[in-house]
């Protein structure tokens, strides 16, 4: 089951004993666990229909025994448990002992009153576990995982519309690039744009550029994508702009050099006919930023970037052993690579 078919679901009144949330996408599965509250118990209810534990400092089996003690005063209650290793792979380095024959027996018996809902802030579950076997049988599993590049602006725009007004062209993908891919930021800045906006208002690529800064991150990604299309102005715009904001040169040349980095990679897993999803699991990045990373290696060959990679090497010793000027040192690479 996906997570709409699960809010569908839940809406009708089908809701599972057992859920088993994971990802590293905390602000959809924070969204889902809203809709719950907000489905399943009445606003005066919350106080005594909801709970909440940690497996680093709770027994799975005190868990077990809430989820089987009658509520007071309502008719269902949410049980909230926050996982620290027990349904990953790995060992539990914490000193609570988990009796997990304990949670075995109440998934194959769950109390009709109780919800068991486990977020788990993790990429992968360890599908060998019986407990993890267990509640794919008898509950409900939801990954919560990045959006594609694609599915990510459409979020954006259904967000705006949400708040009814809208996306100009572009001005979504302006938003992503200033302020990058985590979706509560973006959910923070849609409603500052959409209120900017106006009712029935329209947002604007130039709206986005005023309003929207830049992260010293999401700048270098600029300049970085300036020096790709040649454009050595802007690039050096933005360069004196991080200046400006106090941003230590070696810092920058750092990012400059993360940057070509992922493209380089980029450009070897899409060589190897790996996928954008497999591209981004396999190197720990947003989808949307191995897209861009993507048009960016398609403007350099192989050789090219191990060549400025060397460089950027050349340069950070440089600047730390006091070689050259880390300003200066930082515009010459700039010069020499857009020429």
């Amino acid at each position: 089951m996906d997570v709409k078919a699960a809010v569908k679901a839940i809406r009708q009144g089908d809701v599972s004993p057992v859920y088993l949330l994971y990802g590293t996408e905390k602000y959809q599965m924070n969204e889902f666990t809203s809709l719950m509250e907000d489905q399943l118990l009445q606003k005066e209810e919350r106080d005594f229909a909801i709970v909440h534990y940690d497996l680093a400092d709770t027994p799975i089996q005190e868990v077990v025994e809430e989820a089987e003690m009658i509520p007071f005063m309502v008719q269902r209650k949410l049980i909230f448990v926050r996982d620290a290793a027990v349904f990953t792979a790995g060992k539990d380095s914490g000193k609570v002992e988990h009796r997990m024959e304990s949670l075995l027996e109440y998934i194959g018996n769950p109390a009709d009153y109780s919800v068991l809902i486990f977020l788990v802030n993790n990429e992968k579950l360890d599908e060998r576990k019986k407990v993890v076997k267990a509640v794919k049988s008898a509950g409900t599993v939801l990954s919560f995982m990045p959006m594609g590049s694609d599915e990510l602006l459409r979020w954006i725009e259904k967000k705006a519309k949400q708040r009814e007004c809208s996306f100009a062209p572009g001005a979504a993908e302006m938003l992503v690039r200033n302020a990058g891919t985590q979706l509560q930021t973006l959910a923070a800045e849609v409603d500052k744009l959409c209120l900017y906006a106006g009712s029935g208002g329209t947002v604007t690529t130039d709206i986005v550029d005023r309003l929207v800064a830049r992260s010293t991150e999401q700048n270098v990604f600029a300049l970085v994508e300036e020096i790709a299309n040649l454009r050595l102005d802007q690039a050096l715009g933005i360069f004196y702009e991080l200046l400006k904001q106090k941003e230590e040169p070696i810092k920058i040349a750092a990012l400059i050099a993360r940057q070509f980095r992922i493209i380089l990679q980029v450009k070897d897993l899409g060589g190897q006919s790996f996928s954008q999803q497999q591209i981004a699991s396999q190197l720990g990045l947003h989808p949307y930023a191995v897209k861009i990373a993507g048009e960016q290696a398609r403007k350099f060959q192989p050789n090219q970037l191990k060549a400025i990679l060397s460089r950027l090497g050349d340069l950070d010793y440089q600047m730390k052993t006091g070689a050259i000027d880390k300003v200066l040192g930082l515009e010459l690479f700039l010069l020499r690579l857009a020429g």
